[in-house]
Parts: C-alpha cells; structure tokens; sequence
C-alpha cells in the first residue's frame, strides 16, 4: 500500500491527508496532533492531545522521529501530522517571537510531568515575562526550598519549554545553568523578553 502512496504526486496526497485527519478526528481516533514552526531558536516540534500542549521539543536538540517514537510510546500511538489542530499555539509563538505576546493562553497538557516536576512547572508561569528567578527560589514556589537541584532537573525535562517558560530560571550566582534547546537558545529568549 505505501508504494501506491510513493507514486502519487505529492499535490494528490495532501487532501488525502486532510481528509485522514478529519476522519481519525471525527472518530475520535486522534489522540496526538504535531506540527512543526520555524522560529527564531530553530525549528520546533509542537504536539497535543485534546487536552492541550502536551510537548515542545528543539528540532535541533531532539530528533523529531524520536520524539514522535516517545509520544507513541507514552501518551498513544495514535499520532498523526494534523497542522491546524495547533494553528493557535503557532499563532500564540508566532506573536511570541514578534515581541507581541508576553503570556500564553492555550490550554497545556502535563501529563509528561509527575510530582515534584510537576509543582516547578505549575510554578514557572509565575515568573513575569523578562524576569527571572533562581533554582533556589522556585524551589521554594515549588514548596520545597531545599530541592534546588530537583528544580534543575525538572526545568531541563520540561515537556513544553518556551510556553511554560523554563528559561526564565537561572543560577543564584546570574549564570544562565542549562537549558533543553542549548544555552543559544535560552540567552535569545531571555534577551527577547528584556527588549
């Protein structure tokens, strides 16, 4: 069947596409939508489930096949290539890098985060657009002053950085630490956010 794919013209497999999309939509056999935006950090890999935002991965750090492979195998197999189901987040990273945006508004899935990971996420959105806080003070948002290493850990396994903004977490000495789309990227966002 994929050699009768492989001879059609590439203008003859996109409405097909669509039309699959629409079909595993309606049948509510779409558990995983992805997409990918250019950026000004690199290509980004954007996936959700109906419930939102649920990945953001660095192209460049993360090979996308590999992604795809961890979301089949974590969230469902049911992954297909459907754009438009994140027309608004690409809109929202769109104005985002445009310097229009300062927050996100669309919905986010964390169901790739667990316990303590979790409670540094749900905290990280509190830290103001061109501010920044310390490992050792979002430990202590978090609930756990003393976790500051734990915090590191679960800034750098952030299922969605950019939207639930990671980058804004730093060293208590102002050294940048790390960050999952490599230090290149995290200076760009943190001097986006300063303009």
């Amino acid at each position: 069947m994929s050699e009768l794919f492989a001879t059609l013209p590439e203008a003859d497999l996109a409405p097909l596409h669509e039309r699959l999309v629409a079909a595993a939509g309606a049948a509510g056999l779409l558990d995983v939508a992805y997409r990918t935006l250019a950026t000004p950090v690199g290509e980004l890999l954007l996936a959700a489930t109906p419930e939102g935002l649920v990945k953001v991965a660095f192209a460049g750090s993360e090979p996308v096949d590999a992604v795809l492979e961890r979301l089949a195998a974590e969230v469902s197999p049911r992954v297909l290539h459907a754009p438009a189901r994140l027309d608004q987040v690409a809109a929202q990273l769109d104005e985002y890098f445009a310097g229009r945006r300062t927050r996100f508004e669309v919905p986010v899935d964390l169901r790739l985060a667990h316990g303590f990971r979790r409670a540094v996420l749900a905290a990280l959105p509190t830290i103001g657009y061109g501010a920044t806080a310390s490992y050792a003070a979002v430990a202590a948002m978090a609930g756990s002053p003393r976790a500051v290493r734990a915090v590191g850990s679960a800034c750098a396994t952030n299922p969605v950085p950019v939207v639930v903004p990671c980058h804004r977490v730093v060293r208590s000495d102002g050294g940048l630490g790390g960050y999952a789309g490599g230090l290149d990227a995290k200076r760009a966002l943190l001097a986006l956010e300063a303009a």
